[in-house]
């Protein structure tokens, strides 16, 4: 069934690691056999490429939008992406255990996921504690290297910094159905974007999010997901400019509540997609922030009531054509909605744009360790300017590779 692997486990052991001793195997040999038993699996993702921009991507901006993280086309020219450095084992009968560092020129080393997770709680809970990649929807929950494009969607972007991450507990609910159903919830420190930085005690933001999932006959399967996030950030900064085209740099504070609807449909010959598939993924959000905003930070700053209302949402497809080869098509795009800043206004773009972006995919996959793809987009983000981007992207994988998820 293409949805088996909605519920499998943390992490897919090597062919190696997999087959027992035999019985007749030396003392020696049993004891550096069970102490191996307890290595952590090591994974090595390399990353980098190509990136050619039409504009300067200094001007790239999602006008009329308070955002923050790791956003934008990136440098251009040649250089190094983000590398992964991954760890996961068994710690006993009740753990499991597993962290993932993210190596860039830009950010240096810093820790992605890093969490324990149970692995014998009764009544199909599932417990995980420390930092992870939050189950916000869809894509957010998958590492870079898994994503079908290169970047992140201009919905993510916007409104979770490109990917958010989460300090805490996260809690799972499958259900004994045929169909496959979850509950889950978080409740974490806050401090990505759309969060802040916290100077209390407590939480700054939870997540519930719902997923159904099943098989259409023995070729398709789908699996659609509703999700809300609330954070409180506490001067959360976002770098904007003003109607004259000068930095401003803005500080909010309030309550920010995020709703996603998500929706991956796939399909396979009798579920056999080693040589043909197609996939169908989709994902609209909407933001609704209410607070104060303090504007320019660095000069004067005025305080005043803030209310934002904004949506994104983006869809795209990928298809296999042949074993090895893939082609795709995204297009994403956002929608500023109503803003509302009070006598904050006039520190705000004037220019009322909708940010849009369409990309086209090439994707050589000559086995599961290795990738190189081409993604040429047409990005629409700055009013009145196309911004013809072109990506050559090569990943490769070493050591453990353990199974993606759905």
């Amino acid at each position: 069934m293409l949805l088996a692997g909605l519920a499998a486990a943390p992490v897919a052991r090597s062919a190696d690691a997999a087959a027992p001793a035999p019985a007749s195997t030396a003392p020696a040999s049993a004891q550096r056999a069970a102490a191996n038993a307890f290595n952590p699996a090591i994974s090595l993702i390399l990353s980098g490429g190509y990136t050619q921009l039409q504009r300067d991507p200094a001007s790239w901006r999602l006008a009329g939008f308070q955002t923050g993280g790791e956003i934008g086309p990136g440098s251009r020219g040649f250089g190094l992406g983000e590398s992964e450095l991954g760890l996961s084992a068994s710690i006993d009968p009740r753990f499991f255990g597993s962290m993932t560092v993210a190596l860039s020129d830009d950010e240096g080393a810093a820790v992605e996921e890093a969490y324990a997770q149970t692995t014998a709680l009764p009544a199909g809970l599932t417990l995980k504690f420390g930092r992870f990649l939050s189950a916000l929807g869809y894509q957010n929950e998958l590492h870079a290297h898994a994503w079908a494009f290169v970047d992140a969607p201009l919905a993510h972007q916007a409104f979770l910094g490109g990917q958010r991450r989460e300090d805490g507990p996260q809690l799972r609910w499958l259900a004994p159905t045929e169909l496959f159903a979850e509950l889950g919830a978080e409740l974490g420190r806050g401090e990505t974007h759309p969060g802040a930085a916290r100077k209390k005690n407590g939480a700054g933001a939870w997540t519930l999010f719902g997923h159904l999932g099943g098989d259409i006959g023995a070729s398709q399967s789908w699996r659609a997901g509703l999700s809300l996030l609330s954070a409180r950030p506490q001067g959360r900064e976002s770098s904007v400019l003003d109607a004259a085209g000068n930095e401003v740099t803005h500080a909010f504070t309030g309550h920010s509540r995020t709703w996603v609807l998500d929706g991956v449909w796939k399909w396979a010959p009798d579920g056999n997609a080693h040589s043909r598939w197609v996939s169908l993924q989709g994902e609209w959000m909407r933001r609704s922030e209410r607070g104060t905003l303090v504007a320019d930070r660095t000069g004067l700053a005025s305080v005043a009531p803030y209310r934002a209302t904004q949506s994104g949402a983006y869809l795209q497809g990928v298809w296999q054509f042949m074993p090895g080869w893939r082609a795709g098509l995204r297009g994403d795009w956002l929608r500023v909605g109503t803003v509302d800043a009070g006598a904050n206004a006039a520190l705000l773009e004037s220019a009322r744009h909708d940010p849009s972006r369409t990309s086209l995919l090439l994707d050589w996959v000559p086995s599961e360790f290795s990738r190189v793809r081409l993604q040429v987009a047409q990005d629409r983000v700055r009013a009145g300017v196309n911004d013809r981007q072109v990506m050559l992207q090569y990943q490769m994988s070493l050591g453990a590779h353990g199974a993606h998820s759905y």
